[in-house]
C-alpha cells in the first residue's frame, strides 16, 4: 500500500467518523507513514517545543476544556487548600503537608530551578524513591517550563547519562549519595547540566554547583515571583511537561512526551471512571511506593490524588523488601494498586500463615473461601446481588472483614492490579477472600490507563473496559478475534522525543496508537490480552505461540514454581526456564537459596526433604522433579497443538530478581536480558537428544 499523508489522512478521515462504540475491525491496512506536522495542526511531534492538536470531542469527556498542570493544581488548591495532601514518616512520626502548602512549596522549587539556570523545554532529572522532594522537583520542573523526567533507581551510571543527555537536562535531583556517584562518574559527558540536588543525607563532600535539598530551596525562596508567573502564563496545555522513559528492553530507551492535556485530562476521566471521591465528601488515601519513573506510579500517586484532593503517603525506600505490609496497615488506604509480585508475595504470606493455623481454623477459612469465591463469581457473571447470602454474611463476619484488617485493606474499596500479567490463580485467591482485584492495562504512551475494570463491572482475566473519551480498535482480528490492540484519545501521547522512526511504529497516520500487545473483546466489551507481538515465539516449524498463557498454565499447575519462562523462537521445539519460590534478602532484594515456607511445605507433602533450591536445581531432587514433570504433563494435555507442548524444561540456580536484571522495575519479565543471561543453559537444552515426556519417563534427559 502507497504510504498516506498524515495531514491529508486526517482530512479524509476526521476524529468525528468514528463511532462511539469500539471498532472491531479495521477496514483498511495499516497506515504507515507520518508527514512533518506544523506545529499545532497535528497529533504528534518530535520536537521538544512542539504543539499537538488535541484529539477534543463535541460532547461528553472529549470536549472536557483543556488545562495546564498549573490550572488543575490551582483549583484544587482553591478547593481543597487546607487538606492534606503529602504526609511522610520521620523517625516513627507521620508529617504532613496540605495543598496550600504543596503548591507554594513547588512553585518556591521552580523559581530554584530557574535560578540554577533550567531553561524552556529541558529536563529536570529525579534519580531516588518516592517522596515529598520527588514530587516537588517533578511539579516544580512543570511549572518553570521545564521538563519533569523520572530515572529509575536501578539504573548504571551509562542509563542515567543516556536519559539526562537525551531530555537535555539542565539539573538532576538524586537522592542520596548512592545515586549520587552514578552521576558523578558520568557528569564530564553531560554538556547541559549545570546543577546537581541531593535531597536526601548530608553530602560527604561539598563540589562546585553540588546543592543540599535545604540551599536549593532557599535560593527559590530568595527569587521573586514575576519570571515563574510569566512562564506559567505562556504555557499551552497541548505542550510537553513530562518525559517517561520506557525501560529499554529491546533497545535504547525511548523519551515519551506527554503534554499538560495528557495528564490532567486521564486524570480528570480516570478520576470519573473509578469514582474518586473529592476531598470534602470522603478524603482518598493512597500509598506511594512504585517507581515514580514509571507512568502507572505518578498517574495514581501525584495526578489523580491531586484532581480530587486526595492525600499520598509515602511507604519507605525498602517497601518491595517487606515494610509495605506495616505500612498498608498504619495508613488503611481507600485505594490500592499492587504490581502482579506484590499480590503474588502476600499470597504466599497467608498461605504459609495459614498452613500453621490449627485444623478447625483451616476449615472455617476453606468453608469461607469457597464462599466467598462463589458469592463473587455470582456477583461478577449478574451485577450487584441486592441481597448477599447468609452464608456469605457469616463468612465475612468470621474470616473476610479479618483478613482484610490484617492486610491493612480494611477501608479500601479498590484494589487494582497492572504493569504486567496476572495468573488466574492469585485473582481466585483473592476473590475468595471477598478482595476482587480489579485489573487495568494500559502504557506510558497512553499516560497509563486505557481500560480498567469496576468493582459492578469486572471479568476474571480481563482489564475492563475502556475508559470514558477513549476508543480501543483491535487491529486486522484473526478467526477468534485477536488482533493489535489500538488506542485513541486525549491520553495519547504526542511522541517519541527525537524518535521520527520510532514514533512511526507507533502512531498510524489516522493517529491510532498501535500497542504492540494481542488482544480481543468479548461479547460485553471486556478487553483480555492474549500476548505481546514482541513476544511471540514463533517456531521452526513457523507456528505463533504466546508464551504467558503457558506460563501460568504451567505456574498454577505446579504452585513451587516463582517464575516461567517459555522458550522456542526458531526452535523445533518449545523448552521453559523455570525458578523456585524462595526467600528474599531483605537489605538487597536479592534471592537467596532458602525456599519460602509455602514451598518447604509443598516439597514435604511430595515426599521431599528440599529446603533450598540448590538441592533441587539440576536435577538433584528426582521427586520434585517428577511433580515438576507431572504439572506439566497435565499443561501439555491441554495444549491446542503439539507445537504448544513444552517438550524439556530445567530449573535455574536461582529466582528471578530485580537486582538480577531479569525484572524489571515494575517485576515485568525482561525476557531479552533472560535469555542473554542464561543463554548456556538454553543451549544445553537444545543440544541435548530430545527424549519423550511420558508418565513412564517423567524425566526430561540430563
Amino acid at each position: 500500500m502507497a504510504k498516506l499523508n498524515f495531514k491529508q489522512s486526517l482530512l479524509q478521515s476526521s476524529v468525528s467518523c468514528y463511532p462511539s462504540e469500539i471498532i472491531l475491525k479495521c477496514a483498511t491496512a495499516r497506515p504507515n507513514s507520518l508527514s512533518l506536522p506544523i506545529k499545532g495542526t497535528d497529533l504528534w511531534t518530535l520536537h521538544r517545543d512542539g504543539e499537538v492538536k488535541l484529539r477534543m470531542g463535541e460532547s461528553g469527556p472529549e470536549a472536557e476544556p483543556p488545562l495546564t498542570v498549573n490550572q488543575m493544581f490551582t483549583s484544587t488548591v482553591q478547593r481543597f487548600g487546607n487538606y492534606n495532601a503529602l504526609s511522610w514518616k520521620e523517625g516513627e512520626q507521620w508529617k504532613t503537608m496540605t495543598y496550600n502548602d504543596y503548591y507554594k512549596t513547588c512553585r518556591t522549587a521552580a523559581k530554584g530551578f530557574l535560578k540554577l539556570g533550567l531553561e524552556r523545554y529541558h529536563g529536570v532529572g529525579i534519580l531516588g524513591f518516592n517522596s515529598v522532594e520527588w514530587f516537588i522537583a517533578d511539579i516544580g520542573a512543570i511549572l518553570a517550563g521545564g521538563f519533569a523526567v523520572g530515572i529509575y533507581t536501578t539504573n548504571s551510571p551509562e542509563a542515567c547519562q543516556y536519559v539526562a543527555e537525551n531530555c537535555q537536562a539542565n539539573i538532576l535531583v538524586v537522592e542520596n549519595h548512592k545515586q549520587l556517584q552514578k552521576i558523578l562518574q558520568v557528569q564530564d559527558k553531560l554538556p547541559h547540566l549545570k546543577a546537581i540536588i541531593q535531597y536526601k543525607d548530608e553530602l560527604k563532600e561539598k563540589k562546585p554547583n553540588l546543592y543540599t535539598w535545604a540551599e536549593f530551596m532557599k535560593l527559590g525562596r530568595d527569587e521573586p515571583d514575576a519570571q515563574l508567573d510569566d512562564i506559567i502564563s505562556s504555557q499551552k496545555p497541548n505542550q510537553c511537561c513530562t518525559l517517561i522513559y520506557t525501560s529499554g528492553t529491546t533497545g535504547q530507551p525511548k523519551g515519551v512526551m506527554l503534554s499538560h492535556d495528557n495528564l490532567t485530562w486521564t486524570a480528570f476521566v480516570t478520576g470519573q471512571d473509578v469514582s474518586l471521591t473529592d476531598a470534602d465528601k470522603l478524603q482518598e488515601v493512597i500509598v506511594s511506593y512504585l517507581p515514580l519513573s514509571h507512568i502507572a506510579a505518578q498517574m495514581i500517586d501525584v495526578w489523580l490524588p491531586m484532581k480530587a484532593g486526595g492525600v499520598t503517603y509515602f511507604a519507605q525506600p525498602d517497601a518491595l523488601k517487606g515494610s509495605l505490609a506495616n505500612t498498608l496497615r498504619e495508613i488503611r488506604p481507600t485505594a490500592f494498586m499492587g504490581v502482579p509480585r506484590v499480590w503474588e508475595k502476600m499470597q504466599e504470606k497467608m498461605k504459609s500463615i495459614g498452613a500453621k493455623s490449627s485444623t478447625v481454623r483451616r476449615k472455617v477459612a476453606s468453608w469461607a473461601k469457597d464462599v466467598g469465591l462463589q458469592t463473587n463469581l455470582n456477583k461478577m457473571d449478574n451485577g450487584n446481588l441486592s441481597r448477599k447470602p447468609l452464608n456469605y454474611r457469616l463468612a465475612k463476619c468470621l474470616v473476610f472483614r479479618k483478613v482484610r484488617k490484617a492486610l491493612g485493606l480494611d477501608r479500601c474499596t479498590r484494589c487494582y492490579t497492572g504493569a504486567a500479567p496476572i495468573t488466574k490463580d492469585t485473582l481466585e485467591f483473592f476473590l475468595s477472600l471477598d478482595i476482587p482485584l480489579f485489573e487495568l492495562y494500559g502504557m506510558s504512551e497512553s499516560s497509563g490507563p486505557q481500560t480498567i475494570s469496576l468493582p459492578d463491572a469486572f471479568r476474571l482475566t480481563s482489564c475492563g473496559k475502556v475508559i470514558p473519551g477513549c476508543k480501543t480498535k483491535i487491529f486486522n482480528p484473526d478467526v477468534d478475534g485477536n488482533g493489535e490492540i489500538c488506542f485513541w484519545g486525549r491520553h495519547v501521547f504526542m511522541g517519541y522525543l527525537n524518535m521520527p522512526d520510532k514514533t512511526e511504529e507507533a502512531l498510524d497516520s489516522d493517529g491510532w496508537l498501535h500497542s504492540g500487545d494481542l488482544g480481543k473483546h468479548d461479547q460485553d466489551n471486556f478487553l483480555f490480552i492474549t500476548g505481546r507481538i514482541k513476544e511471540l515465539i514463533i517456531t521452526a516449524g513457523g507456528e505463533n505461540i504466546p508464551p504467558v498463557p503457558i506460563e501460568d498454565a504451567v505456574k498454577e499447575a505446579v504452585p513451587l514454581i516463582s517464575n516461567a519462562m517459555l522458550i522456542g523462537d526458531k526452535r523445533k521445539f518449545l523448552s521453559m526456564l523455570l525458578t523456585i519460590k524462595c526467600q528474599v534478602n531483605n537489605e538487597t532484594g536479592a534471592p537467596e537459596d532458602e525456599q519460602t515456607p509455602e514451598a518447604v511445605e509443598l516439597c514435604r507433602k511430595l515426599g521431599s526433604n528440599s529446603t533450598r533450591v540448590s538441592e533441587i536445581a539440576g536435577g538433584r531432587d528426582r521427586v520434585v522433579y517428577a511433580a515438576i514433570q507431572e504439572g506439566i504433563n497435565r499443561v501439555n494435555e491441554k495444549a491446542t497443538s503439539n507445537a504448544q507442548r513444552i517438550q524439556k524444561w530445567t530449573v535455574l540456580e536461582k529466582d528471578f530478581s530485580i537486582p538480577g536484571g531479569e525484572l524489571g522495575p515494575t517485576m515485568k519479565l525482561k525476557r531479552p536480558v533472560v535469555m542473554k543471561m542464561y543463554k548456556d543453559q538454553i543451549e544445553n537444552i537444545y543440544k541435548e537428544v530430545l527424549t519423550p515426556t511420558t508418565p513412564d519417563n517423567p524425566l526430561p534427559s540430563k
